[in-house]
């Protein structure tokens, strides 16, 4: 039996991952869509990280491009370049070549390995698959 090889388009080269502190402001960001920065610092949960701090956080995922902004009078609105799925996908795919030779299976296997399953989320899984079987067939 084969193995389906990972395939990242061109983009995912480019996409850094994201650090622990860059990762918590896009999740406030994915939640909140877009907002001025007295906004996305109030969809922070408690505690609350420095006002300038997320400012610069916010700069950087900009230069990085996963951010954007529009500019009314000399305040800037912000939202997310990617969404949370993409990035999520190509942060897999990043992982998946890196560490798993490039194979989906490989990473289930490694996975499946480890955990302990219950019958039900098995069923869920093999649902799971037996779907994108399915649809990958029409």
């Amino acid at each position: 039996m084969g193995r389906k090889k990972l395939n990242l388009d061109d983009n995912s080269i480019t996409m850094r991952e994201l650090t622990k502190a860059e990762e918590q402001v896009m999740q406030v960001l994915w939640s909140v869509g877009q907002g001025f920065a007295n906004e996305i610092m109030t969809a922070f949960p408690e505690p609350k990280p420095a006002y300038n701090t997320v400012l610069t956080i916010i700069k950087i995922l900009e230069r990085k491009g996963f951010v954007t902004h529009e500019t009314f009078c000399r305040a800037h609105r912000y939202q997310p370049a990617i969404s949370r799925e993409e990035y999520s996908q190509r942060f897999l795919g990043s992982v998946v070549e890196r560490y798993f030779n490039n194979s989906y299976l490989d990473l289930v296997s490694a996975f499946a390995k480890k955990e302990n399953f219950s019958i039900e989320e098995l069923e869920e899984m093999k649902k799971a698959i037996d779907e994108a079987i399915t649809a990958e067939k029409k």
